[in-house]
């Protein structure tokens, strides 16, 4: 059984554990299933307390992607959450990522 089988397996148990379903994501990266992964990513970035590392790890696949634009949006959003909840290192690596972008993709 693959580690995305096993956490699938775990999700089936608790569908909302946010951990896991952060670990999925990253799962399906691993496997180049881009949409899934940014697809559950999402759902956890609108979540009422959204998971704060997920916006830092959906503008990197999306940087990978190619969609500088839609990185740049996810992580000024991710910057403006952790700093409102105290997060101060994941915000200050998304602020990094931010502006490393510079003017890529423009």
């Amino acid at each position: 059984m693959s580690r995305r089988e096993k956490i699938e397996a775990m999700l089936a148990d608790d569908p909302q554990d946010n951990f896991l379903r952060y670990a999925l994501a990253n799962e399906y990266e691993a496997e180049e299933r881009f949409e899934e992964s940014l697809a559950l990513f999402s759902s956890l970035r609108k979540e009422p307390q959204p998971h704060v590392p997920t916006f830092l790890r959906s503008a990197q696949v999306l940087v990978r992607l190619g969609r500088i634009d839609e990185a740049r949006g996810v992580l000024r959003e991710g910057i403006e959450i952790a700093r409102s909840v105290g997060a101060s290192h994941p915000a200050a690596e998304m602020s990094e990522l931010l502006a490393s972008l510079g003017s890529m993709g423009e």
